[in-house]
């Protein structure tokens, strides 16, 4: 009698915790959505990339929303929203590819381009949205899933190197920015796994090699850390870190682009399990929690790989994707990440990430396509 009633209480604790991250998830997302997403004419609506500042917008921000907004099917807007994301985004194309979003609106003069991660994001929204809506009615959201993924793949994947391009600017085999030159927050395991799964196509499984081979061979043998941005270095046959300046800030640095690894491959242990994205988030993970003490509030913003300090404060985008990477093998820690992450808003990008984290460490990321044929 005593064992049955450990086991009911079990369950009932069980459903309760999973009841309550529900709502606390719900909760976030509301706040996420009143502060960020905006309206326009002709029911078209965008992410705006500040709470203060609201006339921006980046691809990047309308493949978030889409993702956010095709995973909350509970909520009775979501699909009117989702829409109007994804006509916004068709308003504002890149005329290098045509099928893809500008990365920036308003464009800015003769600098109007793609960015890979704003992309692959809508694309995999898209499906989600096949999935929990279908595709007969105003968006045949299949098609236009297939649509994009093969501008993804005619404009923005490597032919030799089957890597990730920054966007549809880059010239494959230019001498500064090339096929080799890849931003490692683009490297999204389980996305490509789900285009192979969707479309049929094993191209997209070249992708997954090419990316696990890439990430594995620049990671910090002692922290786990990657930097944002690595190339190939043909003399020492490797990938390695960039110099600072490649692009942007610390971009040979686990930084503001590289903070978001251990959520995209968290995400692939999580949903695919896959043994070496397990391998590469359980690193981050076990190093993350000695080096802040077991404490989620002592998480830094950003390190050089050796572990370094580069950011001496506290932000939600550095801590939430550690909690994703958490999941794989460690519950406790994973949970206390959840406990710190759930309550706290900072601004689009940190609340973005941190939603999205959010819904892989309650088991609401969805993966859709283990019911397509």
């Amino acid at each position: 009698m005593k064992v049955f009633w450990l086991v009911v209480f079990f369950f009932v604790s069980f459903a309760w915790a999973d009841t309550q991250m529900e709502k606390e998830v719900n909760s976030y997302y509301q706040k996420w959505k009143q502060t960020f997403i905006v309206s326009e004419k002709n029911n078209l609506y965008r992410v705006a990339i500040d709470k203060e500042d609201k006339h921006r917008t980046v691809s990047e921000g309308q493949g978030y929303g889409m993702l956010i907004t095709s995973m909350m099917k509970k909520d009775p807007e979501a699909q009117k929203i989702f829409d109007g994301l994804w006509r916004f985004s068709r308003a504002h194309l890149s005329p290098i590819s045509k099928d893809l979003m500008s990365w920036e609106v308003p464009e800015k003069k003769d600098i109007i381009d793609s960015a890979f991660d704003g992309d692959a994001d809508i694309a995999y929204a898209l499906i989600v949205a096949d999935k929990n809506w279908g595709s007969k009615g105003s968006i045949n959201y299949k098609k236009e899933a297939h649509q994009v993924l093969d501008a993804i793949w005619k404009h923005t994947i490597g032919k030799e190197s089957y890597l990730p391009l920054l966007g549809d600017w880059v010239d494959p085999k230019g001498k500064k920015y090339n096929q080799y030159t890849t931003r490692t927050s683009d490297f999204m395991p389980g996305h490509f796994k789900t285009f192979y799964r969707f479309s049929g196509d094993k191209k997209w499984l070249k992708v997954v090699k090419a990316i696990q081979y890439a990430i594995l061979d620049v990671q910090h043998p002692k922290t786990g850390l990657v930097p944002d941005f690595i190339k190939y270095d043909a003399k020492m046959k490797r990938y390695i870190a960039v110099e600072d300046g490649f692009l942007e800030h610390h971009d040979g640095s686990y930084y503001y682009n590289a903070c978001r690894v251990p959520f995209r491959f968290g995400v692939d242990a999580l949903v695919n399990k896959s043994l070496v994205s397990k391998t590469i988030v359980q690193k981050l993970s076990h190093w993350i929690k000695h080096a802040s003490g077991n404490d989620p509030l002592k998480i830094k913003s950003g390190f050089e790989l050796d572990g370094t300090v580069i950011g001496n404060y506290f932000s939600i985008v550095f801590t939430a994707p550690f909690g994703v990477a958490a999941m794989s093998n460690d519950q406790i820690w994973a949970q206390k990440i959840y406990e710190v992450v759930k309550n706290r808003h900072e601004n689009y990008y940190e609340d973005s990430v941190a939603l999205l984290s959010l819904f892989a460490m309650s088991g609401n990321f969805i993966d859709p396509t283990k019911m397509v044929k």
